[in-house]
């Protein structure tokens, strides 16, 4: 008898049967076994199946971080239907346009959620079946005519589906965030939906994995969620990255590594210093873009050891990392067989220290081709003349260490200068008034771009625009200087914590902002 494909599906009904015991979830007061769980995402999808969704199907999720969000996911991977995680932050057009184009026949929402959908529902005549989750709706909350709830398909049998499991079959539909244009749905098929899971390296059988990044990002599905799920691990789940409460999430669910996105730890590192600060169970952070000022001062403070990863949903499984054997702040080397390169605009290899576009050599087209979803040019387009294009910039050093230094859609080109707006934050948030920052260009009058920052301040602190720029000044080129700051209560920013720069490009110079050219060109006695 031929082997079993592999599938998330046969992965819950092993993990059920081989330490059903075990706790597999731990969110808030709820501790759920890896049976409980098999059994509870049985109902949903016998439920579906119920309701006429089969394989092949689309069926978009909408809701906020719960149990209830990994049982309608898994449910789909038993039912060999698709699974679409939408930004529970969408609204409008943007809403509408990824459940019109991912084709769901179903949508699982959060009732408090509801008013973003219900304006649609005459504009997504692919959705048949509205499917609310009221875990947490309010006494007298009213269902929507037409709609069933979560708690009405978890009344279905508990018996496994068995519905056979098409490898080549699509999975999952992840979309972009859109920065440079509509959003791209990435498609995960079947075959290759434990690829995030196969990387353990650093992990203790005993591990209690923490994730508080939203389950519809692939950093909290498929790096902690679906690790943990595929290693036997438990996953503690929170429901929100809250910088006041974080350490104390940590220690209630007694976590020990999670994964952190590179603004969470200068975040974390920005609260006030606690007596019982190194009195947590972490033992090892992963974490991406961390600067190499915020990775040591938050080993030493919080008694952990941070190692630092790079990839892409996006990236055709090409990574690199850094488990402490590359200096702090770099992403470490490729591995082995694999070949990076940094090369500028014209496809030169750049200088050593010098930023440039990162590529990778493809080794195997088909298993490196990026596929989105009914867009096949721009599947063709990351690769080109044997490499795949990441669409971020890097550096190397002598050794041979990769750094991270843009996103390419970020950068900033001033006076002939390329400039980097990682590279202006990093040095701005060393600032100890500073909670964050987000450096992004608008236009010059000599063309090109001036480089601009909007600062978050710490909560009872002051700085003067004046101030700032004298400490750029003492430690960035004088190019990188902003030339532009605005201060600000908050930055715009994605579910994931990533300042959403387009927004902040669009608004632009606005009339808080404090232009130093303006300033030093103003007669000494103004007010």
């Amino acid at each position: 008898m031929a082997e079993e494909t592999f599938s998330l599906a046969k992965v819950l009904r092993d993990k059920a049967a081989s330490q059903g015991d075990k706790v597999f979830l731990l969110f808030e007061d709820d501790k759920i076994t890896y049976a409980q769980l098999n059994r509870r995402i049985n109902r949903v999808a016998n439920g579906l199946s119920g309701l006429g969704l089969a394989p092949g199907d689309g069926i978009a999720l909408m809701m906020p971080n719960h149990p209830d969000w990994l049982y309608a996911f898994f449910a789909t991977q038993k039912l060999g239907a698709y699974c679409v995680p939408v930004n529970t932050a969408l609204k409008g057009e943007g809403l509408e346009y990824i459940l019109n184009h991912s084709e769901a026949k179903a949508l699982f929402i959060a009732a408090e959620l509801l008013p973003a959908i219900l304006p649609l529902r005459e504009k997504l005549p692919a959705i048949k079946h509205l499917i609310v989750d009221t875990a947490e709706a309010p006494a007298d909350f009213t269902i929507p005519p037409g709609a069933t709830t979560l708690a009405d398909l978890m009344k279905a049998p508990e018996q496994e589906p068995n519905v056979p499991v098409n490898p080549d079959a699509i999975a999952s539909l992840l979309y972009t965030s859109g920065t440079t244009g509509l959003p791209k749905g990435v498609v995960f098929r079947y075959r290759a939906m434990g690829m995030f899971a196969a990387f353990a390296a650093g992990y203790q059988p005993d591990d209690i994995l923490y994730t508080c990044l939203p389950l519809f990002h692939a950093n909290a599905l498929f790096l902690s969620t679906i690790r943990g799920l595929v290693g036997g691990f438990t996953v503690a789940l929170g429901r929100r990255f809250s910088a006041s409460r974080f350490w104390d999430d940590i220690r209630r669910h007694r976590a020990t590594t999670f994964n952190a996105l590179g603004a969470m730890i200068p975040i974390l590192l920005k609260q006030p210093p606690r007596p019982d600060d190194r009195d947590n169970p972490v033992r090892l952070v992963f974490s991406a873009a961390t600067p190499a000022w915020a990775w040591e001062q938050f080993e030493k403070r919080f008694g952990v050891t941070v190692w630092e990863g790079y990839g892409a949903v996006d990236g055709g499984g090409f990574s690199l990392f850094n488990p402490g054997t590359a200096p702090k702040g770099s992403m470490g080397k490729p591995p082995p067989g694999v070949e990076a390169r940094i090369i500028d605009d014209n496809g030169n290899q750049c200088p050593t220290g010098e930023a440039g576009n990162l590529i990778f050599k493809i080794d195997n087209p088909a298993a490196r081709r990026v596929e989105y979803f009914k867009n096949p040019n721009a599947s063709d387009g990351k690769m080109r003349d044997g490499w795949f294009y990441t669409g971020d910039m890097a550096y190397r050093d002598a050794e041979g260490n990769f750094f991270f230094a843009d996103r390419k859609t970020d950068s900033m080109r001033r006076r002939g200068e390329n400039i980097s707006s990682y590279e202006v934050e990093k040095i701005v948030n060393q600032h100890p008034a500073v909670l964050e920052s987000g450096a992004f260009g608008v236009p010059s009058e000599l063309g090109e771009d001036d480089v601009m920052i909007a600062v978050v301040l710490r909560p009872g602190h002051t700085l003067r625009p004046e101030e700032l720029v004298r400490f750029c000044e003492e430690r960035m080129a004088k190019f990188m200087v902003p030339r532009y700051i605005d201060f600000r209560e908050s930055l715009p920013k994605t579910e994931t914590h990533r300042v959403q720069k387009a927004v902040l490009k669009r608004q632009g110079v606005t009339a808080t902002t404090w232009d130093r050219d303006k300033a030093s060109a103003a007669p000494a006695n103004a007010s």
